[in-house]
This record gives structure tokens, sequence and C-alpha cells, in this order.
């Protein structure tokens, strides 16, 4: 079986907050940005892998979810625990300094984990748990 990764989706609940907390702090490139009766959809990337993006998507629009579920979603997302994304960089501190330099909430600073990863966290502008990774 030969298998990559695509897509993955993150929720947004506002897609100008989100892009600039991806592309212009993170360095995302910006693959696709879709409006659709009043929804928003962006789709984002690292440079030099192509193949590989988050989609942005405004919760709202998943099929099938009753009322109840999607105020339930809301909640989940202002308290950071409804999506979350693990993304990994050579330079930890330099990257946690660009992120905290841009206001972005800091969940957890570069720390040592027993485990025997070197990681950071932040939550995104729609409240998703960010880690990243330290590659050695």
């Amino acid at each position: 079986m030969d298998l990559t990764i695509h897509s993955a989706f993150l929720p947004h609940t506002d897609p100008k907050a989100s892009l600039a907390f991806y592309r212009d702090t993170l360095g995302f490139e910006v693959r696709n940005d879709v409006e659709y009766n009043g929804l928003h959809w962006i789709t984002v990337g690292p440079a030099g892998q192509p193949n590989t993006s988050i989609v942005l998507h405004p919760p709202a629009a998943t099929p099938g979810l009753t009322d109840d579920e999607r105020r339930t979603i809301g909640e989940m997302m202002a308290k950071g625990t409804f999506a979350m994304i693990i993304l990994a960089s050579r330079d930890l501190d330099g990257t946690f300094a660009r992120l905290e330099a841009s206001g972005a909430e800091v969940i957890q600073e570069p720390t040592e984990q027993p485990y025997g990863v070197r990681d950071c966290a932040f939550r995104d502008p729609a409240g998703n748990h960010v880690r990243i990774n330290e590659v050695r």
C-alpha cells in the first residue's frame, strides 16, 4: 500500500485571523481560498511540500450536524479541546519566538518531554491546539 497524507482539516471561526496566523506567522503558502454561501475555506501548506495541505474550514459546513452538535463543537473550540495538529521545526526556539512575538496564545514553552520529544504548543485563532515538535 502506498499512502501519503494529502489534507488535514482544522475548523476556523475567523478566516482573516486564521489566514494571518497560518500564512503570515507560520509562513504557509495559500493554496486555495474559497467563499461560498457566506462560508469560507482556506487551504494552506508548507512551502516545498505541495502535496500536503491543511484545509481551514467552517465547522458549520459539516453536513448532518444538529444544532446541539454545532453548539458543542463551538464550546470545545473555545476551550481548545476540539482539534489539534502537530507540526515540526528544525529551529524550535526560533519558531517559538516568532509565534510568541506574533501574539499567539502560548500553551507550553519549549520543553523536553519525558517521552523523548522536545516541543512547544500554541492555540491558533480558532482555539485549535497547535503543537510543534523539534526535528533533530
